[in-house]
């Protein structure tokens, strides 16, 4: 089984294979999504993996490989010792110098995360290109490949929690929401929690239809357009932006490059 681990701001996803993306046998048989903890030990982490594990009735380890996207530096050491100390195998981290197959045509490329190269090599892989992935996480993000399956860039714009987060913090008399669509059509709320559920829901599909339709212009030719992170269910039915929505689309990449890099 391989086991792969990206490690975002907010959450880390977590995803257990039945083997490489070169076999056919390969399928996810369990996947989970928790929060990322700064200041969990490594004891803490070992712990939660291996209860997580064991509710899906899956073994423990030693796994036949790991393979971690993090951007979130401080946990690199904790979850390589997890690894390590709790299933007995070494991780492989995407990094600079990790094959992905994928040019990367940024002023410095070390700057990408790799989240994003993952994803961008996982949307290609699956739709060829042009493409472009719009990841909901922490920051709501917009990646560029182009025909010939080299990253170009993108945009990086505040997520959508963290919006709502800047709106309450900064506005006393405003209660915490979640963020869901909105029940009623209308555009004009009658309470306060309405109209923040319009701002929020209705300003960000806005948000995502303004920047797909300007990067659609700029690349000239037509392109698909992929949705992922936790949130992209949520606008599924609402905007016609996406072509296909890919909630796993980031575990799925990491079992690709851990096959490039394996092989």
């Amino acid at each position: 089984m391989l086991l792969v681990v990206d490690v975002g701001n907010t959450n880390t996803v977590l995803g257990v294979f039945s083997a490489s993306a070169s076999e056919q046998a390969s399928r996810l048989l369990a996947h989970w999504r928790v929060s990322t903890i700064r200041t969990q030990t490594v004891d803490e982490y070992g712990v939660l993996f291996r209860n997580l594990f064991a509710g899906a009735g899956l073994e423990v380890g030693p796994f036949t490989g790991i393979v971690i996207s993090s951007v979130v530096p401080p946990l690199d050491s904790t979850l390589r010792e997890v690894c390590e100390k709790y299933f007995k195998t070494k991780p492989l981290f995407i990094e600079p110098g990790v094959k992905t197959g994928m040019p990367v045509h940024y002023d410095n490329p070390q700057e990408v995360g790799a989240d994003r190269v993952v994803n961008s090599v996982a949307g290609y892989e699956k739709y060829g290109g042009p493409c472009i992935v719009v990841d909901f996480g922490t920051a709501t993000t917009f990646d560029v490949v182009d025909s010939a399956g080299a990253y170009k860039g993108g945009i990086i714009a505040p997520g959508i929690n963290l919006s709502i987060d800047a709106l309450v913090n900064a506005a006393a008399m405003l209660p915490r929401i979640a963020i869901e669509a909105p029940a009623d059509p209308s555009a004009i709320g009658r309470t306060t929690e309405s109209q923040m559920i319009i701002g929020i829901y209705w300003g960000y599909v806005a948000l995502i239809e303004g920047l797909v339709a300007r990067l659609k212009s700029e690349i000239g030719r037509p392109v698909t357009v992929i949705a992922t992170g936790g949130l992209a269910t949520l606008f599924d039915q609402r905007t016609d932006a996406f072509d296909a929505i890919e909630p796993d689309l980031t575990i799925r990449g990491l079992v690709l490059l851990y096959d490039m890099a394996t092989s």
